[in-house]
């Protein structure tokens, strides 16, 4: 079984070509920079008038560059799909100065650029040169997507959504959708309309992250744990028993200390965090079914996970396939093994 996994930052691509006959240190990888930031350098290129069709994509550093060509006096006309890469709200995004076009309505006179979060046509060239066949039986996608719905914060909407799945205790490779996606989660479908026709399993990037925490082979000797991704933007964390998740916090990264991870982690683990505590202090909140009760340690991925260093937490850095930049890929090849049954 060969498995094509991308896992789409903020700050990076990460790409694993997998063949379930080798080990997974022998895959294919790539760490590539990430779809926003390439259309960013893009944008920022352009001295004039811009036209951006495509798909609903990961904003960040396109929304700046897109404020940024305004604020110069340049026009910027989006089609809808590509317009909610700003704001799902497509009147707060006509407030910011750009112009929103039907799909399929042309502007010859402007430089017309494509947004997506998944190009295969550019990882098979780049695969091409080192004499690697873009061949795979499968391909997973893992972006960050809050969902929308009118009149709910994102953040609220987000957890409200994971407050519905977990329900009941459930492994992080529940969490996969496969050919469908619910309409609310714009950017999932995004991605699917762009691999119409290869049926790819999504799945949001933080839980394809604790998926693959999970494949690190310290996880198969211990039962009761937390599950760390502490990325760039965001920082996720699941706590475990029995191969289950039976709580999560998510906060900004950028507002985390080491003390307030240390408290936020031991309080999952007794079942008391609240969504509250967590929403108010600027996080996107947080959700427990039941308490693990102590726990053997922190399971840690993520670019920022040094931060856990100055805590007093007992901290396993996670590497699946020996690669901690192939912790997303890896968790998308484990739901998709897992959903057929090869795991």
């Amino acid at each position: 079984m060969k498995i094509l996994a991308i896992d789409v930052g903020t700050g990076t691509q990460d790409i694993m070509l997998y063949d379930s006959y080798e080990p997974m240190e022998n895959a294919v990888k790539l760490v590539l920079p990430s779809p926003t930031r390439i259309m960013e350098n893009k944008i920022r290129k352009h001295h004039h008038d811009i036209f951006l069709t495509g798909e609903t994509v990961g904003g960040g550093p396109v929304n700046r560059a897109i404020k940024t060509h305004l604020e110069k006096g340049y026009r910027v006309l989006m089609t809808e799909n590509s317009a909610r890469t700003v704001r799902d709200d497509l009147e707060r995004v006509r407030s910011l100065g750009v112009e929103i076009v039907p799909a399929g309505e042309k502007h010859p006179e402007i430089a017309e650029l494509e947004l997506k979060d998944v190009d295969l046509r550019a990882v098979g060239n780049s695969l091409s040169n080192f004499d690697v066949e873009l061949d795979f039986d499968y391909v997973g996608v893992a972006v960050q997507d809050h969902g929308y719905q009118e009149g709910t914060g994102d953040r609220n909407f987000r957890f409200q959504k994971i407050k519905e799945k977990l329900d009941i205790p459930r492994t992080p490779e529940e969490f996969a959708y496969y050919g469908e996606v619910p309409e609310y989660f714009t950017r999932m479908q995004g991605v699917l309309r762009t691999l119409k026709g290869y049926d790819p399993m999504v799945m949001d990037s933080k839980f394809a992250s604790i998926c693959g925490a999970t494949v690190d082979p310290l996880v198969a000797e211990i039962d009761t744990y937390v599950a760390m991704d502490v990325g760039n933007g965001h920082t996720l964390a699941a706590a475990f028993m029995d191969g289950k998740i039976h709580g999560v916090f998510e906060h900004h990264t950028g507002l985390l200390t080491p003390q307030k991870i240390e408290k936020l982690v031991n309080r999952l683990s007794e079942g008391i965090i609240t969504h509250e505590e967590v929403h108010g202090d600027g996080g996107h909140g947080a959700w427990t079914i039941d308490a693990i009760g102590a726990f053997e340690c922190v399971v840690a991925t993520g670019p920022k996970r040094a931060i856990l260093a100055d805590t007093n937490l007992k901290v396993h850095n996670a590497a699946p396939g020996g690669d901690v930049m192939m912790t997303g890929p890896a968790g998308l090849i484990k739901a998709i093994m897992t959903g057929k049954g090869v795991y």
